[in-house]
């Protein structure tokens, strides 16, 4: 065992969307920062950009095994690198509706207020978005919130086949708009772009550094100061307390094979809300007998993901489109005059392949191929809401492997969605080679056919470990500062009450950037 020699202000616990931007704003007040990734850089290379390696052969997934709540073995989608996984998302930044951080009443329930209101958070959300250079129009989406600030790069342009499918949306009466976009894509100048426009920046890593990812954004940056340090391959096995059971006095790393203990002020959590709550969970002791930090019995349960579906919309017309993902349709987002409940979001995902379709096995349309199909499909992605429940949870099994017990809820507005794309697929303008036959179908399909959790469960995570005034009810307090730990913070997507209908990576980062001017406070 290694007793670290260097005892540090802040540690932070996961280098994703959380910790990366919580580094980045404690970097330049002098303070000693550490923090620990239990993964490694990843590597450039060619297969960064091959469909085949990753979707196919999950190159990159962990090799971690969990249990789903029947005890089965559970392959998660998920990679453990520096940047966290915004190495392999789609760069999708979304602000929450202002709506969605007051209670919101679902077909299946409601969804709770949150205890910090939306314009608390606005001034982080602009932030937010100059540091991962966002792209987008403010003005498009009709339920887009209040902005202090217009979004610091002008939209990616649609390529020709997704602007003729927002025309025609247009036409039908509904309001499409750009999708903000976290790339470093100057489409004036693209001799010097960073950004190519590829096929694969949704669900691969970017081999020339061009995604607005957590380590370049972030991390990088700073890494440029000497007071912070990062430590790869680094483990978390458990936080210990002192005799009180009210702060942290030592994090226990596991790294090459040795145990090494390091000391801090504060100690911060950001490995993912399943990670970040099986570490609490692992670091139960007499003062904690239920987990860290939960007295309330909260921490694991609560768990949210999503109800999410890839909707493919095959026509006799190719889709030439190489960078599809511009396009997003929240017209439904709140509801319908016909159905008065929250339905959700409808944008794109990045254009598929024959070798994706091959990983999810997805049902072949009646005289196609998989590669004729990926030549002629629009690639749609739907997030609806889901609720908090909490049996719906984290837990850890008697060897303390991961359990996820997970149950889709609140399902009818996601299939009215459904329903609502095909209505309005059916009724685009008519084709001036095939007329209106020229849709061929919607069919559905799993990126993941091994994955046992819904579809992007793992990838939209949340809920875990939620904030609120209540300690009977919360885990933590609304500076997602521990209820019952002094000196634990916790600032990954845990911390959500309630999960929206887009990508939590935005309203994660913007609240790494408030808590970080806390914990700067605190530490003054």
């Amino acid at each position: 065992m290694t007793q670290a020699s260097t005892h540090y202000d802040v540690i932070i616990i996961g280098s994703g969307a959380g910790g990366g931007t919580l580094t980045f704003r404690l970097a330049a007040s002098g303070k000693k920062i550490l923090l620990l990734e239990r993964g490694d850089y990843l590597r450039r290379e060619a297969e960064n950009w091959s469909t085949k390696a990753v979707n196919q052969d999950g190159r990159y997934n962990t090799k971690e095994v969990w249990r789903d709540k029947r005890g089965e073995a559970l392959h998660p989608h998920t990679n453990y690198f520096v940047g966290g996984n915004t190495k392999f998302y789609g760069a999708a930044l979304f602000r929450f509706r202002s709506e969605d951080f007051g209670e919101v009443a679902h077909h299946g329930g409601l969804s709770p207020a949150w205890p910090i209101s939306y314009d608390e958070l606005e001034p982080y959300y602009s932030q937010a978005e100059t540091l991962y250079s966002v792209h987008g129009n403010r003005g498009e989406d009709p339920t887009e919130p209040h902005a202090s600030s217009p979004y610091p790069y002008a939209a990616v342009s649609h390529e020709p086949r997704i602007q003729q499918l927002s025309d025609d949306l247009a036409a039908l009466g509904c309001k499409p708009f750009h999708v903000p976009l976290g790339v470093k894509l100057d489409e004036k100048n693209p001799r010097k772009s960073p950004c190519i426009r590829c096929a694969t920046c949704d669900g691969h890593p970017c081999l020339v550094n061009a995604k607005s990812d957590t380590q370049i954004c972030a991390i990088e940056p700073a890494l440029e100061c000497s007071n912070v340090t990062l430590l790869t391959n680094a483990y978390v096995e458990k936080l210990a307390t002192s005799s009180s059971g009210r702060e942290i006095t030592t994090v226990r790393v596991k790294r090459h094979g040795e145990l090494e203990i390091y000391t801090a002020n504060v100690v911060v959590v950001a490995c993912g809300a399943i990670n970040s709550a099986a570490l609490l969970l692992r670091s139960a002791s007499s003062k904690h007998p239920r987990g860290l930090g939960n007295g309330s019995d909260i921490v694991g349960r609560h768990y949210m993901g999503h109800v999410n579906s890839v909707m493919m919309a095959i026509s006799k017309c190719p889709n030439p489109t190489v960078f599809q993902k511009t396009l997003g349709i929240n017209d439904f987002y709140f509801g319908s005059k016909e159905w008065q409940h929250p339905m959700g979001h409808i944008s794109f995902v990045g254009k598929l392949d024959a070798d994706t379709l091959r990983a999810g096995a997805p049902t072949i349309a009646p005289g196609w191929t998989l590669d004729l199909m990926a030549r002629h499909s629009l690639d749609f992605w739907l997030t609806s809401e889901d609720l908090p429940d909490p049996e719906n949870r984290v837990s850890l099994d008697r060897d303390g492997q991961i359990v996820l017990s997970y149950q889709p809820n609140n399902e009818e507005g996601h299939s009215r969605l459904i329903a609502k794309l095909k209505d309005l697929l059916k009724g685009s303008t008519r084709c001036s080679v095939h007329g209106h036959e020229c849709h061929q179908g919607l069919f559905s399909r799993n990126l993941y056919a091994a994955q046992r959790i819904p579809l992007a469960g793992v990838a939209h995570q949340n809920g875990t470990i939620r904030f609120g005034d209540d300690p009977k009810t919360s885990v933590l307090d609304r500076n997602c500062c521990s209820h019952e730990v002094s000196n634990l913070y916790v600032v990954d997507g845990s911390f959500f009450p309630s999960s929206a209908a887009v990508n939590p990576a935005l309203t994660i980062m913007a609240n790494a950037l408030r808590v970080g001017d806390h914990i700067l406070e605190r530490l003054s």
